[in-house]
């Protein structure tokens, strides 16, 4: 059997590192297989699902989403910068770690990307790798900074040991956050110095519609504006008023402004039609349009727009498309979408409400999708989470339930709606930590954990227990870079668990190897969705996330290896 699941665990791995198929699916299909051929009882896979950690999880992205409308980060946010570069990063470090320590990377970047790029003293691209990089510090202070540390502790209830406490993280992630900062000041001087903001005039193409058009009465699709080679009309200027997305049936009328978005060398294609009068008038246009990032985890990843149906399905329009420094060209409609790609859309009134969003895009210079709580609202809901926090630090109520009933008081009070908890709900992350935490019992059960476990031993024996430790946190920090994180630490957690076994010594040394092994990404912009979610809006190369990503990735292993020991002897 040993051999059965070590090859079913290295085709998951390749097919994890070819990215091709959705990391929730991998896991499950796998988690099936392993239960049809008897590996997994129905039972102990079911309960897998319920797990403390999974539901704690759960839970807290869902408060989470409250803590998003607060408006204390942008209040707080503009006084994050200065003249000084230096000082501008080590505010950006410290102060995005702190929130990251207690609410979702992925919401706390989002939010902190729009005010980079408003600051009126340095190029975004100076600043938006610090911010995702001090995110994935500030994850490792305490339990709940990031789902890592989490489903780490899944693995630890699952094998029927005590929960780790919310700030057993603190003694190593403090220090890792405060050198952090320091070292992102320094690698400043590797990061591009641009602007990076997608120059959307450029894009434009526009055109007014005379009196005596032949276009005037007839609908766009009746005058073959649908269909051109190479432009497309994203939107329609009428009296002053926006039209967007364009529908196909719109009857054009004298007056009406064309605006075109594709390559800006096929202007010409638009001289065929008659009466169309070419503009260089400037519309301001920017309440109409967002910023999105094409999701790690979206259905589009290696489809066109017209493939996906994009119009129909979000009620918008792509206006332009960006990848990092790279120049698309050709017909936008036909451009095959990659993760981290940088749209420009025009939206319709139905955008927002549309159930797709979140797990299609990373929502940039968003306005809309979450109302702001007014200022009352903001403060209860800070503090009522803060209380929940101390609550379950003195064991006065665990965080499960306090969770639970702030979870409630906030639908109660209508801070939060069961609309935003469908939309938002991490379907996908429940699968893979369901899934692993099976898949965890599998390989320690099948006897492939012992069997790597010794090789280690093995292998490093030479060196006593502090190398085997630091072979743990090596496999565990160069398989975060390849594989997702969670992945990493689902695949690590059984070898050094059975590792400590071995060696008969303390397990929690090892288990926090993994645990901050699989937070170490940092190399590549493609282990972790903040490292993506920058990667394009900063305009960063492989080359800048390698250079800087080195230097990070020195300062963590050395505090992680020196530090660890010493508060979780062996």
């Amino acid at each position: 059997m040993i051999y059965v699941v070590a090859l079913s665990i290295a085709i998951l791995l390749g097919l994890l590192i070819q990215n091709r198929i959705k990391p929730s699916i991998l896991f499950f299909g796998l988690i099936l297989i392993y239960y049809f051929f008897d590996l997994i009882k129905i039972d102990t896979l079911l309960k897998n699902f319920v797990n403390q950690s999974l539901v704690t999880l759960i839970l807290l992205l869902m408060v989470s989403i409250v803590l998003e409308k607060t408006t204390f980060i942008a209040a707080l946010s503009s006084k994050l910068f200065s003249p000084s570069l230096n000082k501008s990063v080590l505010t950006l470090s410290f102060f995005t770690s702190v929130l990251s320590a207690f609410l979702n990377n992925t919401a706390v970047v989002a939010a902190l990307m729009s005010v980079i790029k408003q600051n009126r003293y340095h190029a975004p691209s100076k600043l938006l790798l610090s911010l995702s990089y001090a995110a994935i510090f500030g994850g490792t202070v305490t339990l709940v900074g990031t789902s890592t540390n989490l489903i780490v502790n899944g693995f630890v209830l699952e094998r029927g040991l005590p929960s780790l406490e919310m700030f057993d993280f603190v003694y190593v992630g403090i220090p890792i956050a405060l050198a952090g900062a320091f070292v992102l000041v320094f690698i400043t001087r590797f990061l591009p110095d641009y602007k990076s903001e997608v120059n959307y005039e450029s894009y434009f193409i526009e055109a007014r519609v005379q009196a005596d058009s032949s276009l005037v009465g007839k609908s766009i699709k009746e005058n073959g504006l649908r269909n051109l080679e190479y432009l497309f009309l994203s939107e329609v200027l009428r009296n002053g008023h926006i039209l967007s997305p364009v529908h196909p049936n719109e009857i054009l009328q004298a007056g009406d402004v064309l605006i075109f978005s594709g390559d800006i060398k096929e202007i010409a294609l638009l001289q065929k039609f008659k009466g169309l009068e070419f503009l260089h008038v400037k519309h301001d246009l920017s309440k109409n349009l967002l910023e999105a990032i094409v999701s790690h985890e979206s259905t589009m990843v290696g489809k066109t727009l017209k493939e996906v149906n994009f119009r129909t399905k979000f009620d918008a329009s792509v206006v332009a498309l960006k990848r990092g420094t790279q120049k698309l060209s050709g017909k936008i409609g036909e451009s095959v979408l990659c993760a981290g790609d940088s749209l420009v859309l025009a939206v319709g009134n139905d955008f927002y409400q549309r159930d797709n969003l979140k797990k299609n895009f990373y929502l940039l210079n968003d306005l809309h999708i979450n109302n702001k709580l007014s200022q009352m609202q903001s403060l209860f809901a800070i503090l009522s989470f803060l209380a929940v926090i101390v609550l379950s630090v003195f064991k006065v109520l665990s965080l499960l339930k306090g969770l639970f009933i702030l979870l409630a008081i906030f639908l109660v009070l209508k801070l939060l709606s069961f609309d935003e908890i469908k939309r938002r709900f991490p379907y996908d992350l429940v699968l893979i930590i369901g899934s692993a935490l099976g898949m965890s019992g599998v390989i320690l059960e099948s006897g492939l954990a012992q069997a790597i476990a010794k090789g280690l031993i093995g292998t490093f024996e030479g060196m006593g227990v502090y190398g085997v430790f630091f072979a743990i946190y090596l496999f565990t920090a160069l398989l975060t870079e390849i594989i997702t994180n969670n992945a990493a630490a689902a695949l690590a957690f059984p070898i050094a668990y059975s590792t400590a076994l071995s060696l008969d010594v303390n397990y929690l040394p090892f288990v926090m190897a993994v645990a901050y092994g699989a937070s170490a990404s940092f190399i590549t912009p493609y282990g972790y969705q903040t490292n993506l979610m920058v990667s394009t809006a900063g305009g960063y190369s492989f080359k800048n996330f390698l250079q800087s990503g080195v230097l990070v990735s020195l300062m963590h292993g050395v505090i992680v290896i020196w530090l660890v020991p010493i508060f979780f002897p062996f």
